[in-house]
């Protein structure tokens, strides 16, 4: 991916250095991190699952004088360049539409992290607060993806990633992510999650909108980049991570979609670009995700 020159995003902050002063994890990263991708990366329920309720308060982070080594400056400005690619697309196409895009706010951390939907430890993945309207990323979470998982470690497959939790941001910006917080609330468990699938295969479908015309913009794609997002997709599906948690799949507890749903609708954003689409996941019959 030809990313170095681009325009960085301002709307980075970069915590890693702020150490806190408690940590929610210790070994078993990897197993928490497939249950995190099977919850949904909700902060609250990985909190409890890992039954550390702070005692006195939430807890706080200490500066940590250490120097920025190259490869934290670089994912630093990876990052910060992905989000300006998301600003300025997003950005054009809501003008386009008439409206005016807000761009979400981006925290790298290390370890665990406080937002307004709970506090995190890093083993839960990427993930979108929409109560802050902010994206959380533990750069180190590539390496799982791509050690552990069999995802891509290219650095397009982890724009991809990014992109996807800023398409949780647009969908709460257009009102689909109120929409499925109200049948939550109403619905079955079982049912929910079927409304978790669909908002999730349509940040996959706004991902792939996102290059479609990123590349028309900035001409950033290289040979191999949509077919190692493509690799990571598949890494992340529901039923390729319960067979790795469980040993089998359990499709009424799916929360972000099947391999192939999620390969699917990713491919479909970039190959059609076609916003007017995106309502069209939250109308099909389940056989036709």
């Amino acid at each position: 991916m030809k990313w170095e020159g681009g325009r960085e995003s301002d709307n980075l902050e970069d915590r890693r250095k702020m150490a806190p002063k408690t940590m929610a994890i210790g070994g078993g990263g990897l197993i928490i991190l497939i249950i995190g991708l099977l919850l949904g990366f909700d902060p609250n329920q990985i909190q409890k699952l890992l039954n550390n309720q702070q005692q006195g308060g939430a807890p706080g982070n200490v500066a940590v004088d250490e120097t920025e080594s190259p490869e934290e400056a670089r994912s630093r400005k990876f990052a910060a360049t992905i989000l300006g690619y998301t600003e300025d697309v997003w950005g054009e196409l809501f003008r386009k539409a008439g409206e005016q895009y807000e761009p979400p706010r981006m925290v790298l951390f290390s370890r665990q992290v406080e937002t307004r939907c709970g506090v995190a430890p890093s083993a839960v993945g990427p993930f979108y607060c929409p109560a802050d309207r902010t994206v959380y990323l533990d750069p180190t979470f590539f390496a799982e993806l791509s050690d552990r998982l069999g995802g891509s470690a290219a650095e397009f497959s982890q724009a991809y990633v990014i992109t996807h939790e800023v398409g949780h941001h647009v969908q709460n910006l257009l009102g689909y992510s109120r929409i499925v917080d109200e049948k939550r609330q109403t619905s079955s468990k079982t049912e929910a999650n079927r409304w978790s699938v669909r908002l999730e295969l349509q940040a996959d479908y706004l991902a792939g909108v996102w290059a479609h015309y990123g590349q028309q913009k900035f001409r950033f794609i290289e040979n191999g980049d949509i077919e190692s997002a493509i690799q990571s997709a598949n890494a992340i599906g529901d039923d390729r991570l319960q067979k790795q948690a469980t040993g089998f799949t359990s499709p009424e507890k799916y929360t972000h979609g099947t391999s192939a749903q999620r390969v699917k609708w990713f491919r479909r954003g970039f190959e059609t670009g076609d916003l007017n689409k995106l309502k069209e996941l939250f109308e099909l019959d389940d056989n036709d995700l």
